[in-house]
């Protein structure tokens, strides 16, 4: 159906930089906003940026000024730059995106999706 793949997260020592992609595939009619998120073991999944299809951005108040979140619509791909990074940023990254499936274009049904999750690590 569609899938969100996700690569970019490894190792990295405090005021690295790292860069996530996600790119989507599969039967899509159109993608919507979409967006990152991460978790940490025992932690809620928290909300760390989202972009719109006409590049509107949101981030989370303890990334701003240090991620960028991005996209290329013409690759289903979104983009999430991480600069200065601390170890609190360490957690698994996910990727979410809100698509119309081929098969809901009469309706433009939009359905929610997610990635498996990249792991980020910052530590020296």
């Amino acid at each position: 159906q569609v899938q969100l793949v996700e690569s970019g997260g490894g190792l990295v020592q405090p005021g690295g930089s790292l860069r996530l992609s996600c790119a989507a595939s599969g039967s899509i009619f159109r993608i919507n906003a979409m967006g990152w998120y991460r978790q940490r073991p025992g932690k809620q999944r928290d909300l760390v940026a989202t972009i719109t299809s006409d590049g509107t951005t949101n981030y989370a108040d303890s990334v701003k000024g240090r991620f960028t979140i991005s996209r290329d619509n013409a690759k289903n791909t979104v983009y999430l730059q991480m600069n200065s990074l601390k170890p609190e940023d360490t957690a698994t990254y996910y990727c979410n995106a809100g698509a119309i499936p081929f098969w809901e274009r009469v309706f433009l049904r939009e359905h929610n999706y997610w990635g498996q999750g990249t792991q980020v690590t910052v530590s020296s």
